[in-house]
């Protein structure tokens, strides 16, 4: 099969179209990814157990459960419940809700790396709770696991083209769509490119990352 230019051209503009909405779910799902995780690490390492059993149980299936059955349950099963969301709205969601049980993980482990000299000398300064976490936990924990956080947006990237199987239509599903009309293969091989793109030089800068804040550690 030769390679056609022209192929190429017609695709580029939902090229775009696909790189705009891969970028959006990558963007705000990694938002939700890092501050909801946040919110199950704190909520996990609570005195309550009544906070902290039920967080425990959702983070847990919600980690053993596969991301394609959790996006077909939030796009068809929610809205018989309750309002609806549009497909690429629903992705977000989808993919910053799964994530955000893995980084919960990582923040749980950086905050268990804090010396508990660090909680003592806090408690003998008679801080309120609240500002031991924001003023001397949470600064130390999260920076030990920033290089861990940006392993899991290079794979939310990965997993992004989940979310063309409920309609938002990323890169690899403009690509999909585009060949099985045209019956041709250049908009993969785009596609494909495209990809490396964006993750190989991610992956150098959290490497590079991981280096300075080894150095200053």
């Amino acid at each position: 099969m030769s390679w056609s230019w022209e192929v190429v051209s017609d695709f580029m503009p939902l090229f775009w179209d696909g790189v705009l909405v891969t970028l959006q779910a990558l963007a705000l799902g990694t938002l939700i990814a890092f501050s909801l995780g946040l919110v199950w690490a704190i909520a996990q390492r609570s005195r309550f157990a009544f906070i902290r059993w039920p967080v425990s149980a959702v983070t847990e299936f919600i980690r053993n459960t596969p991301l394609l059955v959790q996006l077909f349950f939030l796009y068809f099963v929610v809205p018989e419940w309750g309002p609806s969301m549009s497909a690429l709205t629903t992705g977000i969601v989808g993919l910053g809700l799964h994530y955000s049980t893995y980084t919960a993980e990582v923040y749980r482990s950086g905050i268990g790396g804090v010396p508990a000299g660090q909680w003592e000398a806090a408690t003998a300064l008679s801080m309120p709770r609240v500002r031991t976490w924001t003023a001397v936990i949470l600064p130390q924990a999260i920076r030990r696991v920033v290089p861990a956080l940006g392993n899991y947006v290079i794979a939310m990237l990965k997993d992004s083209p989940m979310i063309a199987v409920i309609g938002a239509l990323e890169m690899l599903g403009e690509a999909r769509s585009f060949s099985n009309a045209t019956f041709t293969s250049e908009a993969y091989t785009i596609v494909g490119i495209a990809f490396l793109v964006i993750a190989y030089p991610a992956s150098l800068l959290i490497r590079a990352l991981e280096r300075r804040l080894a150095l200053t550690s």
